[in-house]
């Protein structure tokens, strides 16, 4: 298993990056490129084996939320179906991968801030980790990029 990991400060509350990110369904409110998601089966955004499907830069998405902490600030996320590689290489394409990926949040006192760590683990072919790996490794931080620009939105729009 080829695990990806990136973590950052966000200069936001704990509280106030939870409440964005803890609903399952709420994807599109704060990673960019995702237009629309829906919770199958009329589950709750934050009951676990709640299914979303969701589309990001038109691929559409299936994940199951395997995990759901309020006390512990974290949420994971398993795939449904294997991830296509979002590059068009031909023959040499890495085959589809599943995955599981855990968003997690700690308080940092000074300045009232948040660590995030967000990890995706990959259950790729043999030969494919690589390529994989890499692919995740840009992906965590635009997306978590992405939520910073969703929480300043939020911010701005607050004041």
């Amino acid at each position: 298993m080829t695990r990806a990991y990136y973590s950052t400060v966000l200069d936001h509350p704990l509280d106030t990056v939870w409440s964005l990110i803890r609903d399952f369904n709420n994807y599109p409110a704060y990673i960019d490129g995702v237009s629309e998601s829906v919770i199958e089966d009329d589950r709750r955004g934050d009951e676990i084996g709640a299914i979303r499907r969701f589309c990001y830069l038109g691929l559409w998405v299936r994940q199951r939320l395997a995990g759901h902490s309020d006390t512990q600030h974290s949420l994971t996320y398993a795939s449904i179906e294997q991830l296509p590689f979002p590059q068009d290489t031909g023959a040499d394409a890495p085959k589809p991968t599943g995955y599981e990926g855990t968003m997690h949040l700690l308080p940092i006192i000074e300045g009232n801030r948040t660590f995030i760590e967000w990890s995706v683990k990959l259950d790729t072919a043999p030969g494919d980790a690589d390529r994989w790996l890499t692919q995740f490794q840009a992906w965590i931080p635009d997306w978590t990029d992405s939520l910073i620009r969703a929480l300043a939105r939020r911010e701005v729009a607050i004041r």
